[in-house]
């Protein structure tokens, strides 16, 4: 019980940087991971993702916007960025490989219209 208390008590320290954001946080026994959900203050959900239970950031998170919109999407490996990472600004999406925590490559993609029009 202790060593359950002392975990929590040093994740709610590294979370000091979302005090002001209402979130929930839940522990998932099948894959011992942390389960936060950040809300933006009209309600909305601002971040989604997991935590080992040692604080660090680990699996998949996704950001949006005040309006529920994607704003960022990519993968932790205990505290690291890995892998692709996309980006939604301005109806544009950027995609960012990351390798050792640092970006590696940038591709940038406009979104393409699912307008058909006919001549």
């Amino acid at each position: 019980m202790k060593k359950a208390l002392l975990l929590f008590a040093a994740f709610s320290f590294t979370m000091l940087s979302f005090a002001q954001q209402r979130k929930e946080l839940k522990r998932n026994d099948d894959t011992n991971l942390i389960e936060a959900t950040y809300y933006h203050d009209n309600g909305e959900v601002s971040q989604k993702g997991t935590f080992d239970l040692a604080g660090k950031l680990h699996g998949e998170w996704i950001s949006f916007n005040e309006a529920g919109e994607k704003t960022s999407k990519g993968s932790y490996a205990k505290g690291v960025r890995t892998g692709k990472w996309y980006f939604w600004t301005d109806g544009n999406l950027k995609e960012v490989e990351f390798s050792d925590n640092k970006i590696a490559s940038v591709i940038n993609k406009e979104r393409k219209s699912s307008i058909v029009t006919k001549d």
